[in-house]
C-alpha cells in the first residue's frame, strides 16, 4: 500500500525542530521519541518501525523545502558540530575535520545528509515544496 506523509516545513527552524516534526509525521502512535541523529532518521526510514513499518513505498511531501535549506544548513550545521565538540562521546578529530570542510565550503550540510539519506532510500519519493 502505498502512503503520502507531509513535513510541513512550516513547523521547522532548526535541527531540534525538524526532528520535532518528523516525530509528529513519521512516529505516530509509537509509545517512544526518535532519537535526535541521522542514524535514527536512517533506521526509521527503513521502516522498521513507525508510519514507514514494512518499507512499503511512500511519498514524503516537504513543505517550504527552500526555507527549510537555509534553516537546516550552513548556521545550523555549525552549531551541531560545536555542540558536538563539548560534549563527551564524540570523536572529535573527526568533527573538526567536518567543521573545517563546512567552513571551507566542502562538507554537507545537514540538510545536505538527510537529502542524502532520503535519496538511500528508493522506496521513498521527495517531492519537494
Amino acid at each position: 500500500m502505498h502512503q503520502t506523509f507531509v513535513l510541513d516545513g512550516s513547523r521547522i527552524h532548526d535541527i531540534a525542530s525538524f526532528y520535532a516534526e518528523v516525530e509528529r509525521v513519521l512516529m505516530a502512535g509509537v509509545d517512544w521519541p526518535l532519537g535526535h541523529s541521522l542514524d535514527a532518521l536512517d533506521d526509521l526510514l527503513h521502516g522498521g518501525y513507525g508510519a514507514l513499518q514494512g518499507g512499503s513505498p511512500a511519498t514524503l511531501v516537504w513543505t517550504d523545502f527552500e526555507k527549510n535549506r537555509q534553516d537546516l544548513g550552513m548556521d545550523a550545521t555549525r552549531r551541531m558540530l560545536e555542540d558536538k565538540l563539548v560534549r563527551h562521546g564524540y570523536d572529535v578529530a573527526r568533527i573538526r575535520r567536518e567543521l573545517e570542510a563546512l567552513e571551507a565550503g566542502t562538507g554537507p550540510t545537514f540538510f545536505d545528509i538527510v537529502l542524502e539519506i532520503l535519496a538511500s532510500h528508493p522506496n521513498i519519493a521527495l517531492v519537494a515544496r
